[in-house]
Parts: structure tokens; sequence; C-alpha cells
């Protein structure tokens, strides 16, 4: 069965929508079956893998308020091991349609369990809200990854976010657990980069990615081409720091899984090495 990661911060800017893309990107490069649910109104998930709204006819929406089938509606993309459940900008005003529903916090579980044993990620892009469909998110999750950027104000928010997480897990999803806070946008350059980096880790430990995602033009460019940095620019830092995020997720979960890409890719890095 599938492991469901949610990527939520309800501030935003913080590299939630990227780090949805490019992990799920990640996983797929490493031969893991990876759906990628696009659970934002703004749908920035969905055309960043190049999908144009308006060719999209069912989405996310259709599941939750029509109670539409995920097998139905999941695209395929041009990475084979990456499949899409998309967004639409319907989704704004499913959290007042759903408002009477008699068991409106399980809703997307209820759509994801169909179809869970199909994958071995299921990685949810989540609004920069904790409204109704966040909820949905942290009820259906296994896990939440908190992107949180490496600038002034960095944990602004963090301790509400954290709040509705205990929340979750103790009135909707006792098994939610926090996956790690990954630090984005990070300049080495920069002093204040690394004082909030540090200032994260003395905090909250071990909670804390070793990975760190550092700012990279490659990142921003590769939305507005419909394609995730590491099919844009697959040398960039940007898509080497995902693959590694990747890798340092399925260390953790002790993922037995070691694909022949993902020993070209270690031979390939050891070679650097020497």
């Amino acid at each position: 069965m599938g492991k469901t990661i949610a990527i939520a911060n309800q501030k935003g800017g913080v590299g939630k929508t990227t780090t949805a893309i490019n992990l799920a990107a990640s996983f797929a490069v490493l031969e893991y079956k990876t759906l990628l649910i696009d659970a934002d109104p703004q749908a920035n998930s969905t055309t960043g893998l190049g999908f144009d709204l308006r060719n999209i006819q069912q989405s996310i929406y259709d599941c939750m308020i029509n109670e539409g089938q995920a097998a139905d509606v999941v695209l395929g993309t041009e990475m084979e091991y990456l499949k899409l459940l998309p967004s639409h900008i319907d989704l704004v005003g499913a959290e007042l349609e759903l408002i009477n529903h008699p068991n409106r916090e399980n809703v997307l579980k209820k759509i994801i369990a169909p179809v869970k044993d199909q994958y071995d990620f299921i990685i949810v892009d989540c609004s920069p809200s904790l409204g109704l469909i966040t909820v949905n998110a942290l009820t259906a999750a296994d896990s939440v990854i908190i992107p949180v950027q490496c600038e002034f104000f960095a944990l602004e928010g963090l301790g509400k976010l954290l709040n509705t997480i205990k929340i979750v897990q103790s009135h909707l999803n006792t098994d939610l657990e926090i996956e790690g806070i990954l630090m984005t946008m990070y300049d080495g350059r920069l002093r204040l980069s690394n004082q909030v980096v540090n200032e994260v880790r003395q905090h909250f430990e071990d909670m804390v990615f070793n990975v760190l995602i550092h700012r990279n033009t490659r990142l921003g460019e590769a939305p507005s081409f419909g394609k995730p940095a590491i099919l844009y620019d697959p040398d960039s830092n940007g898509s080497v720091n995902y693959l590694n995020l990747a890798r340092e997720i399925l260390q953790k979960n002790d993922a037995t899984k070691i694909t022949n890409q993902e020993k070209i890719l270690a031979a390939s890095d050891e070679q650097r090495d020497t």
C-alpha cells in the first residue's frame, strides 16, 4: 500500500507546489509509482506538469463534489511512473459545498482509498490555507512535509499549522506523522539563510530534513515549460536537491526497492567523487 504525503503550509511562497511537483517527479525517476494530487484551487501543480486547465474535463473537484472516481480522473504525464489527479478553479467553492457533508473531513481519504494500492507514493499539494480541503489532505495522509523558506519570518504561522496537525491527530487521523520540515530557498552565501537553518534545527532538531533546497533559477523556470526540474534541467542544483530529498525519505522509511536508475545515479556520484 502506498504512502500518502501531504505538502502543507498555510504561508504562501514557501515552495510548497515546487516541492510537490519535484518530489513526486524524483520518486518517479527512481521508478516508484507516484500519484500527485493537486488539492489547491490555483492548480499550479496541474499547469506545472504541462496541462492546460481549459482542456481538463474532470478534476479533483468532480471527485469531491460529484462522487467521481479517482481512477477515471487521473491523467498520465510524460514520466512513466508519474500520474496526476488534476485540480481546477472550481475547487474554490468546494469547501462551501462540503459544509453540510456528514463526513466532510474524510472525503479525500475516501477518494484515495480505491487507488492507494496502485502507487508507492501519493503526494498531495495542499492549498495555502488551513481550510477544509487542507484538513481533508491531512486526514487522508500518512505524513506531512512542511516547507519553510530560509528567510525572515520563516517560522511565521508554523505554530498554527502544527496546532492544526495536532487537532487532526487527536480527532481525525491518529496515525498522522510529520515526515519532516524542509528548508527551501536556501542561499549559503547569505548569513540570514544560515541563521534561519540553524534556528529551525535548534528548535525542531531531527524533525528537519538534512537536505536543503537551494534557491535555484531552474526551479522557477521549469513550471513555465510544463516540466518538473528533473526533466527541464536534470543537472541543476534544484533537481539534485529534490532527488536527494526523495532518497532521504526512502532511507527514512526503510524502502528496500533499489532500481537500476538509482544504481546508475549512485555510480555516477561515485565517479564524480573519484
